[in-house]
């Protein structure tokens, strides 16, 4: 069921490309747009992706020391629903937090939002957004801060941390490479690392947004004790 699904959705994709009804025998579609093509492309789209790895982070002020440190977990599982089910309950035991990612608004927030609801769980109340206005939703979101009303554009995180000096999350693979490294690598230790690079340049970033100094490195602390490596974009 779900595949010939993902052959209709295929079509709605081509659409966008310009490319309508169905392929003659004589000009077939090109190779990147037939529905085997486009499903690498699936994994972005709740109704068929996946969720195994959700990495966290807080600023927790250190009264010893008397300075700001930030806190960073991941949450990475085969097991889809156990994931989300821990981490559905950090946020029910926070519900005063706010959440902030880049484009979250656009994309994080929605697929969390979907994949639990398919995973049958109960949304924690940062994301039960329906009947609100958009100005009811208080979540953070860095793209957004940037485009100030500007509807035009997207500003990938890479591209500010590059414009701020901070260290770049995309030093050894990006978000394009996560559903290879899972499902041919196997290999979720990776795409933490990575998950908790994004959050780090996130943190910075919003910190930048406010005329604030970025948390500096010894002041990250890793639930699993465990640093990131990270270098900046020349």
């Amino acid at each position: 069921m779900l595949r010939q699904l993902w052959e209709h959705k295929s079509e709605s994709l081509r659409r966008q490309q310009g490319y309508t009804g169905r392929p003659q025998a004589a000009e077939p579609f090109p190779e990147h747009l037939t529905a085997a093509g486009l499903f690498e492309q699936a994994g972005i789209y709740a109704e068929f992706g996946k969720v195994v790895c959700i990495s966290v982070g807080y600023f927790v002020f250190d009264k010893e020391d008397e300075l700001w440190r930030f806190r960073v977990k991941s949450y990475a599982d085969h097991d889809e629903k156990q994931l989300l089910r821990d981490f559905a309950g950090l946020l029910a035991n926070k519900p005063k937090f706010l959440l902030c990612a880049h484009n979250g608004k656009e994309f994080d927030f929605p697929y969390l939002g979907r994949r639990l609801l398919v995973n049958g769980l109960p949304l924690p109340p940062q994301l039960d957004m329906a009947g609100k206005k958009p100005w009811e939703i208080p979540h953070h979101d860095t793209m957004e801060l940037w485009k100030f009303g500007d509807r035009k554009s997207y500003t990938s995180l890479n591209l500010l941390a590059a414009l701020f000096g901070i260290p770049t999350p995309k030093d050894d693979i990006t978000g394009a490479d996560v559903a290879r490294v899972y499902w041919e690598e196997n290999d979720l230790a990776r795409i933490a690392h990575y998950c908790q690079k994004d959050i780090i340049t996130t943190a910075r970033i919003l910190q930048k947004f406010r005329g604030e100094e970025p948390v500096r490195d010894e002041h990250i602390v890793y639930a699993d004790a465990t640093p990131v490596p990270m270098r900046r974009v020349i």
